[in-house]
């Protein structure tokens, strides 16, 4: 996965602080709140390669119970077969649910199959980069349509990981939306990280509705309400209790538009290690009430 990239901007998130408003009450829902919620690895990649076993089994203490993985350099399965670390993982009481692949790790129909034989549900692409053109990015779109297929054959789903970039304009276009319109919603799906929305200047709650159904994932960190200056080394992230994003509200309307699988990614840490944040996150989902 490619480290993520430090994104400074001082325009002002007033405007993009969710509002809230009342929605009907979900089926799925058990007193207003999530019934699962996880982690993406990457977030405690360092506790990971140190000691995976162990860091799965805090992360199943703290009180997540679904994980995401990414090709990490010990690759998704953190150096044990795809069985291994599903049976380790389930016995901590979390389920990998999906992972972003690596296609330097091996051959992607080969990480398809190995995700598909442990009941996987998603192989993610996390970076694209920046491009050029629209035309380039309809070019990406037509090789996510050929994942998706290869994905579909064996059983699991394909999805695209937005992060700063598809968002910034090119020919007055949003690659975001070229590459929504040119892939087919019956093979390609989104994850949605709301920090990269929210601080390119987009409306989560919009694009969730715009497109109901094509996101079927999230990653959440919050916005801190007074950006960190520019050149600093780290993103201006924070824990999920404080910011600028009302998730009791988004996670309610991205409940209601197709969103399956909430994971819990922060990026920067103040005064506390990634496991401590990770705790904090869980301490918060645990407790929310969707409104």
């Amino acid at each position: 996965m490619i480290n993520r990239r430090t994104f400074i901007r001082n325009s002002s998130l007033i405007a993009l602080a969710v509002p809230f408003r009342r929605m009907p009450v979900l089926s799925n829902l058990s007193v207003g709140k999530l019934s699962a919620f996880g982690i993406q690895l990457y977030m405690v990649r360092d506790a990971m390669e140190k000691d995976p076993l162990g860091t799965l089994k805090q992360l199943g203490q703290m009180g997540y119970s679904q994980i995401e993985s990414y090709g990490s350099s010990k690759g998704m399965f953190w150096g044990m077969s795809n069985k291994e670390f599903k049976k380790a993982s389930s016995n901590f009481g979390l389920n990998l649910i999906s992972s972003h692949y690596n296609d330097g790790e091996m051959p992607f129909e080969k990480q398809v199959e190995q995700a598909a034989e442990i009941g996987m549900k998603y192989l993610i692409c996390p970076w694209k980069g920046p491009q050029k053109s629209i035309d380039a990015f309809k070019k990406i779109a037509d090789d996510f349509n050929y994942r998706g297929k290869i994905c579909k054959n064996h059983g699991l789903r394909f999805a695209y990981h937005p992060h700063d970039y598809p968002y910034k304009k090119i020919d007055d276009q949003l690659p975001i939306d070229v590459l929504l319109n040119n892939t087919d919603k019956d093979l390609v799906d989104f994850e949605m990280d709301f920090y990269y929305t929210v601080t390119e200047g987009q409306d989560p709650e919009a694009y969730l509705k715009k497109y109901k159904n094509r996101f079927k994932l999230c990653h959440m960190r919050n916005v801190l309400k007074e950006r960190l200056p520019a050149g600093s080394k780290d993103e201006s992230a924070s824990d999920l209790e404080h910011g600028v994003i009302n998730y009791p509200h988004l996670l309610k309307v991205a409940l209601n538009n197709g969103v399956d699988y909430f994971f819990v990614e922060q990026s920067r840490y103040y005064q506390e290690t990634p496991l401590q944040s990770a705790k904090v996150n869980a301490g918060y989902m645990k407790h929310l009430h969707l409104v």
